[in-house]
Formats: C-alpha cells, structure tokens, sequence
C-alpha cells in the first residue's frame, strides 16, 4: 500500500512543526526579548487585604504594607464631582447599607463603610477595622507614591479612565501601576490613555492566549500584556462561585483546571517576561498548589497569612 502524495508531504511537516513549538515554548527566548519587570509581584493584596481590616481603607493598605505586601489591588469608580475613589462596587449597599451609586454621589457625600464586611473569598468570615472611610485614588497614591498597584476598571467611563491615567502620570508611577479589566474594549481605551502603563490579560484575551497554547502557536506570537492575572481553578466550588448552580460549578473547575493548571503554559509566560499571578487564595493549600505550578505570585486577602507561608517556605516560593 502507497502513501497518499499529501500524506507524504503533511506528515513530515507537522512533525516539524510540532518539534519547533515544543522547542521555542521551552525557548522564547530565542524568539522574543522578555519585558523586565520594574516589582516582582510575590504577594498582591487583593482589595488592600480586605480579610485583615475593611476593603480599600488606608488602614487596610498600611497592615498590608507592614506584611511587605509586593501590590496592592484596587477597583476604582467616579464620583458625580470627578473624583476617584476606591470601591469595588458601584451601590454602595454591601459595603454601607446605602442604596445609592457612587456616581450618583459626591465625594464628601460618601458614607462609611459598615463596622464589618463578609470577606466575598471566604465566605462565613467577616473583616473589621477602626478605618471606616473611602478614599481617593489621589490620596493613596500621595500617601504609597512608590508602593505597586493594580487599578482595575469595571466601567468604560472615559472620563474614569483619563482621570486615572492622569494621576498615574502626575505621581510618576507608569512602571508601577497596571492597568486591570476584564473585558478588551475597556482595556482598549485605558492603553490609548496611558500607553506606558504596563496591562494585564482580559478575559477575551486569556481565552485567546489558552487557545494559541494548545494550538502549539503561542511561541510564535507577540504578546503585549506583561501580567496574567487569573482564577486559581481549585478555589471554584470552594471559595469562588462564579455560577448559581452547583453542577455548573463542578464542570468549570474541573474543566478550567485541565487548561489553565500547566507548567508548561506557565513558564513559558514567565519567560517571556510576563507575570503570573493567581487570584484569590486565603488558604495555605492554595498557596502551595499557586507556587506549585511555578506562579510569580498569589493575590489574597489574608496578607498575614501568605507572608507567614513565603517566609516559611521560601524555596517553593524561590522555585517559581
């Protein structure tokens, strides 16, 4: 029995092609320039460490700081007089048990947040704190000028946007503030505000960049974003519950874990410069799996209890 001409031709291509993908993924170094980091995010305060004292408070940031925290993680909303503050939500009826947006409000206007808040990663636990006041983005970039932050835009408010980016300029902090969205056409209009800000993945894009990995194209391709900032897929049915039901969560976590969960596909991006980090993980199991896998670094609420396991476990934490 002969081989077809096409087989003969095809088969000996892609096991050529297979060979480079596998080469230049363990390699891309040789194909690309990797971005030096300006921090290495080792331990990232997620919402300023809102399981140790209340969500985005300066007393918040200060306990995070004092537990060498690497970044803080922030949200950002408008007020009605043009003023940025911190606050992951847009009502303010979790947080302060009024019914009102922060929009909708000016910046004097603000309420306090209430004496204790139910930690959304740990649910059962709630944070408390003697700071109960919202601040702005000003503030904190006046108070930590040279403390690295995440600044996570949920809204496509130009005017949001370009009042970010203006603080981000004005305090010099280009190299050490990234910008953070979940979905592409935000992120596209916080690049064309500031451009020199370093960018995280979007959803869209992440999807995208899981696609080219499996494809075998990924060494291949540019890749602009310097962090993937991404869901541990253990903590889902767990801690995270992105779906009502149950049996959807079961699949998500099984299913995101068979993707995302590579080493491989990990240091890789490492490699090429750009920085991993899980999101959000407040138990110590979650930290080992994170590091484990050969992350950059762990996003929690609990910034006490990961630098308790980094100084405990400094060569899993060094490995990665």
């Amino acid at each position: 029995m002969t081989m077809s001409p096409l087989l003969y031709y095809a088969l000996p291509t892609l096991g050529g092609y297979v060979m480079l993908s596998i080469f230049f993924l363990r390699r891309p170094r040789l194909l690309h320039t990797p971005w030096a980091p300006a921090f290495l995010p080792r331990l990232g305060a997620h919402r300023a460490g809102s399981g140790e004292r209340l969500e985005h408070t300066i007393e918040a940031m200060e306990n995070s700081m004092a537990q060498r925290s690497d970044f803080l993680e922030l949200d950002c909303q408008l007020t009605r007089d043009g003023v940025v503050v911190l606050s992951h939500d847009e009502n303010l009826s979790r947080q302060s048990g009024v019914n009102r947006d922060v929009s909708s409000l000016d910046f004097e206007e603000l309420p306090l947040y209430k004496e204790e808040l139910e930690v959304y990663f740990s649910p059962g636990h709630f944070a408390h704190g003697s700071d109960r006041r919202m601040v702005s983005l000003e503030d904190v970039f006046r108070r930590f000028p040279r403390m690295p932050m995440s600044v996570e835009v949920k809204k496509g408010n130009e005017e949001l946007i370009n009042k970010i980016a203006g603080l981000v300029r004005h305090f010099d902090r280009n190299e050490i503030t990234i910008w953070a969205s979940e979905k592409s056409s935000i992120m596209k209009k916080c690049r064309a505000a500031n451009p020199e800000m370093p960018f995280a993945f979007t959803i869209t894009r992440g999807l995208w960049l899981v696609l080219l990995y499996y494809l075998g194209l990924l060494p291949f391709v540019h890749i602009p974003e310097r962090f993937f900032i991404c869901f541990l897929p253990t903590i889902i049915n767990r801690t995270y519950f992105p779906f009502p039901c149950s049996g959807l969560n079961k699949l998500a976590a099984m299913v995101s874990k068979w993707l995302i969960m590579r080493k491989s596909l990990i240091q890789h991006l490492e490699q090429r410069g750009v920085q991993v980090i899980f999101w959000c993980l407040n138990e110590e199991s979650d930290f080992e799996a994170a590091y484990s896998l050969g992350a950059t670094g762990v996003m929690t609420d609990y910034p006490t209890a990961l630098r308790h396991y980094l100084d405990n476990h400094r060569g899993a934490a060094q490995a990665s």
